[in-house]
């Protein structure tokens, strides 16, 4: 046998592609759409199983609500199907599933279920799935910013004390760690206002298939070419911990 894989402890996916997936084959965005969840159900699986700790799904952006309405409705009814119809398996598999984003801006009966979602799964202590909904990284720095800037108005913080550690402790993100590998699907090599902050020595990886194509096959083929990646940080190579695919 060789040696272990260094897997990734947290891989963030931008799930792109949905809506091509579907035009080129004369189908409607939303199918598309629906042929997406498919895909996240088996990709969260696959991680899980490839002892991946930390799984960060790109799944609304801020920059998404210029969208047409119905398209925008569509995707909400499928994040809901998917919250309950998943939810159980999610919890049983000691699933953490937490969320970040604009919370104030999510819709009331969406933002309910994750809501609920999360305080279900808070306790358990295996994969940490995380939901990138109604998400802009320009605008999670800028509320981290705005945080902080009220504690100093209020005297309770000196400005002198604002470090990079102390600004990313009034992150979305806080309590988490960095992404070791973003993954874009279908062709575009560009991370779009995702994880900006907590991405400034993650490694990246652009696959030319459409998001509904992606299988766990892919997913493997990602981890195996960071596996290749040596990672410096800046300085000498850093020395990836090696962890075999599913222990």
């Amino acid at each position: 046998m060789g040696e272990p894989l260094p897997i990734p402890r947290h891989i963030a996916i931008i799930m792109d592609g949905n809506g091509r997936w579907a035009e080129q084959r004369g189908l409607s965005r939303v199918s598309g759409h629906r042929q997406g969840v498919e895909t996240v159900r088996r990709i969260v699986r696959s991680a899980r199983d490839s002892g991946v700790e930390y799984l960060t799904l790109f799944s609304f952006s801020t920059e998404n609500w210029v969208r047409p309405k119905s398209e925008i409705g569509e995707l909400f009814v499928l994040l809901k199907t998917y919250i309950r119809r998943d939810l159980a398996e999610l919890h049983q598999s000691n699933v953490r599933l937490r969320l970040i984003g604009d919370r104030p801006g999510i819709p009331t009966d969406i933002l309910a279920l994750l809501v609920d979602a999360e305080r279900l799964t808070k306790d358990n202590t295996g994969q940490n799935l995380v939901i990138a909904f109604n998400y802009g990284a320009r605008s999670e720095i800028a509320a981290a910013a705005k945080s902080l800037a009220r504690l100093v108005a209020r005297g309770e913080l000196d400005p002198e004390a604002i470090d990079a550690n102390l600004l990313e402790r009034h992150l979305d993100t806080a309590g988490l760690p960095d992404p070791d590998l973003i993954i874009r699907t279908s062709g575009e090599q560009r991370i779009s206002n995702f994880l900006l902050w907590q991405a400034a020595y993650a490694e990246f990886l652009f696959v030319d298939k459409l998001w509904p194509d992606f299988t766990p096959e892919d997913f493997h083929a990602a981890i195996e070419a960071y596996a290749l990646r040596k990672r410096r940080y800046g300085g000498l190579v850093a020395r990836q911990t090696a962890r075999s695919m599913g222990s």
